[in-house]
C-alpha cells in the first residue's frame, strides 16, 4: 500500500513505516519562531532548564510581526531574542529582512524537511514539499532544544486542480474558495495535498500562497510535490543543491479526494469575519472600502505586486480609499525597486510599508476605525483581526485588492484589467 507524501517524509525523519493515526518522534530540520510568539519560546526554554540548541544555525528567531517597534513592551521583547540569539548561536532575522513564513520558503525550507515555528501559518512552505507546521510556543521550545518532536501522523484529503486559471482568477480565489468549499474545520488535523495538471503548471508563489491557508481550513499541513518547478525555483534563489524531487504514491490512500476545475472559477472573497464565509466577487460589488491591503506572507510576494501593479498603473487610488503596500521580504521589495513596481505603486497614491507584515495583525500601520471596511490580501478576516472588532474585513486577491482599490468599492478585477 502506498503512502501520501505526508506518511512519506514523516517516515523518513522518524525513521518508521509511518502511516495515518501513528504517533512518531521526527527529527526537526529547522524550528523558528517571531517576534509575537518568541519571547514565550524563549521563556519556556529557559524555564526548562535547556542551555544548548540542538542546532543553532536551524534555529531562527524573526522579528517581523512589529516592525518597527510601535512600543516600548514590544521593544523589550524584541530586545529578549537578540539576547537569546547572541547567547544560543541562534540565526537573528531582524527589522526590514521581512516576514518569517515568506523568508523560509526563499532561504531555508527544502523538499522533504521537517519545520515546526511558533506560527500557525508555518504551513506555508509545504509549497515546497516540506512537512511544516505551526506549534504551540511551549512545543518549539523543546524542538529547538532536542531537534526533534512528535507528530500524529495526519490523515491526507487529496485535492486535484484541473483546468486553467481565467484571467483575473488566481490561486487566492482558489484556496477561498476551497476554504468556502470544504469549511474553516473541514480540513482539522488532515493533510491537504495538492495536485493535478493545474498545479503541474503553477508557480511557486501560488503554491506558496494555497500552502499559506491550509490551515484557514483546519489542516496540518498543505502539501505540494516537489517538481521542476520546485528544482526551478530553488536554483533561482540560489539553493539548486536543496532540491530533491517528492510526490505521494500513485496508489496512496486517501481518507478523501476533491476534485476541482478552476476553468470556471470566479474571482472570490471571504466576507466578515470568517475565511470560509465567501462568495463571488461579483455579488459583493458596490460594497465601499476605506482601506486596501496588499502584502502579508499570503501575498506579499513579486509575482503578487506585479499583479497589482498591472492594474494600478497609470491610475490612482480612489480619494476616500487608503492604499497600503508591504513587500514580504527585503528580497521582493529590491526586486520591486528594480523592476519599477514600487515607483508605479507610489504613482498610484500606495503608501509603501518596511517588509514585514504590516497591518495584518492589527498592531500598527494600518488600524482600522470604526465601522470602516478593508479589503486585504491576508489570510484572516476574524473580529479584531486587524485591530479594531468595530471593523470589517474582507479577504481577496492581489488583483481584486487593487481593482478596488481604482474604484473605492469591491470590484471585480477583470472589469479594470
Amino acid at each position: 500500500m502506498g503512502k501520501t507524501l505526508a506518511e512519506k517524509i514523516l517516515s523518513e525523519k522518524s525513521g518508521n513505516d509511518a502511516r495515518a493515526g501513528d504517533l512518531v518522534i521526527a527529527e526537526v530540520d529547522l524550528a523558528f519562531v517571531q517576534d509575537t510568539t518568541g519571547p514565550l519560546a524563549v521563556r519556556q526554554f529557559q524555564s526548562g532548564g535547556f542551555k544548548r540548541l540542538a542546532n543553532p544555525l536551524k534555529t531562527v528567531l524573526f522579528i517581523d510581526h512589529a516592525v518597527p517597534s510601535p512600543n516600548d513592551s514590544l521593544s523589550n521583547d524584541h530586545l529578549l531574542l537578540r539576547s537569546f540569539a547572541r547567547e544560543t548561536g541562534a540565526v537573528m532575522s531582524d527589522v526590514g529582512e521581512g516576514v518569517c513564513h515568506q523568508l523560509v520558503g526563499e532561504s531555508l525550507a527544502r523538499p522533504g524537511d521537517v519545520i515546526v515555528g511558533s506560527d500557525s501559518h508555518t504551513v506555508t512552505a509545504g509549497g515546497l514539499g516540506a512537512f511544516t507546521t505551526g506549534m504551540g510556543s511551549s512545543d518549539v521550545a523543546v524542538a529547538m532544544a532536542l531537534g526533534k518532536t512528535w507528530f500524529r501522523v495526519p490523515e491526507g484529503i487529496q485535492v486535484v486542480v484541473t483546468g486553467n486559471f481565467q484571467k483575473g482568477v488566481y490561486a487566492k480565489d482558489f484556496i477561498l474558495h476551497l476554504i468556502g468549499l470544504i469549511g474553516a474545520d473541514g480540513a482539522t488535523y488532515k493533510a491537504l495535498e495538492f495536485g493535478g495538471e493545474a498545479v503541474t503548471a503553477m508557480s511557486m508563489s501560488s503554491r506558496l500562497t494555497i500552502a499559506n491557508m491550509a490551515v484557514e481550513a483546519g489542516a496540518k499541513v498543505g502539501l505540494f510535490p516537489a517538481d521542476e518547478i520546485t528544482r526551478d525555483y530553488l536554483a533561482g534563489q540560489g539553493r539548486g543543491e536543496d532540491y530533491q524531487p517528492s510526490s505521494p504514491d500513485a496508489d496512496a490512500v486517501y481518507e478523501r479526494t476533491i476534485k476541482i476545475d478552476v476553468t470556471e472559477l470566479e474571482p472570490t472573497v471571504s466576507r466578515p469575519h470568517t475565511v470560509d464565509n465567501t462568495a463571488p466577487v461579483t455579488e459583493l460589488k458596490g460594497i465601499k472600502v476605506q482601506q486596501v491591503f496588499i502584502g502579508t506572507c499570503t501575498n506579499g510576494r513579486l509575482e503578487d505586486l506585479a499583479v497589482a501593479v498591472d492594474i494600478l498603473k497609470g491610475k490612482k487610488s480612489h480619494p476616500e480609499t487608503r492604499l497600503i503596500v508591504a513587500p514580504a521580504s527585503r528580497r521582493v521589495m529590491l526586486e520591486a525597486v528594480k523592476n519599477g513596481f514600487v515607483q508605479v505603486l507610489v504613482e498610484a497614491g500606495a503608501a509603501i510599508l518596511p517588509p514585514g507584515c504590516g497591518p495584518c495583525l492589527g498592531i500598527h500601520q494600518g488600524v482600522l476605525g470604526d465601522g470602516e471596511i478593508c479589503l486585504s490580501t491576508a489570510n484572516r478576516n476574524f473580529k479584531g483581526r486587524m485591530g479594531n472588532p468595530e471593523a470589517l474585513v474582507y479577504l481577496g486577491s492581489p488583483a481584486t485588492a487593487a481593482a478596488t482599490a481604482v474604484t473605492g468599492e469591491i470590484t471585480d478585477p477583470r472589469e479594470v484589467m
